[in-house]
């Protein structure tokens, strides 16, 4: 397993690294948030990374942010001495996969690196983009461009189902399922109404067509400007 182990403290990367080395991994020490960076811009790329939180130039979160806006898809496992419950919702929220809390023992380390490494490099961006609009689902921000856009939490959780599937044709029964829940009682014209509602919100302000009827079927969001 390629291993980017991203640690300042010298003596505890050392130690989690022969550990690694040992058993056959082969790792690659970075003690700063811009080496992990340049280095997880490898071609080869990494089966997972082991990132502290505390880093002399930047906090992990950030690291992590930044790795998911470029595209790198390799699991992260946090590891970390905060362990407050404020502490591991901004790490996942952030992109990370997993949480460790310090000090660990090193058969859990590898039990959960193994867990990360089957699942491999499947995306998971932390902002849903489709053209210029995004969605940040942890914050439940709305950009078009550089504008925030104020939405309900209805209109929210609609758009949420629409972007993470874009030019996906969604029917109305789908999403009253994705907004509204499974165990939903409203009628399906009542997506018709919040489709109303977003498209004078994220659209028509800004001379835009992104949410669009599909005769017969329902609705899908395109980035698209032209059918």
């Amino acid at each position: 397993m390629r291993v980017l182990l991203v640690e300042d403290e010298a003596k505890l990367a050392q130690l989690v690294a022969r550990g690694l080395t040992e058993r056959g991994d082969l790792v690659t020490i970075a003690g700063t948030g811009q080496e992990a960076l340049d280095a997880a811009a490898d071609e080869e790329g990494y089966d997972v990374i082991l990132l502290d939180v505390r880093l002399p130039d930047m906090e992990g979160f950030e690291v992590c942010r930044r790795l998911r806006r470029s595209r790198v898809w390799t699991p992260v496992l946090m590891l970390t001495a905060r362990n407050a419950v404020a502490d591991r919702i901004t790490g996942l929220d952030s992109g990370a996969d997993d949480y460790l809390g310090k000090p660990f023992a090193f058969d859990e380390l590898l039990a959960r690196m193994r867990a990360l490494s089957r699942r491999g490099p499947v995306p998971r961006p932390t902002v849903l983009e489709v053209g210029d609009l995004k969605l940040d689902p942890a914050s439940r921000r709305v950009w078009r461009g550089e504008v925030e856009i104020e939405l309900s939490a209805r209109e929210l959780a609609l758009l949420e189902a629409l972007i993470r599937r874009p030019e996906q044709a969604l029917s109305r029964d789908q999403l009253l399922t994705l907004a509204w829940g499974d165990l939903h009682d409203t009628a399906s014209n009542v997506v018709d109404v919040y489709v109303r509602y977003l498209r004078e919100k994220i659209d028509r302000p800004f001379g835009a067509d992104s949410l669009r009827t599909v005769r017969g079927i329902g609705y899908r969001l395109t980035g698209s400007t032209s059918d």
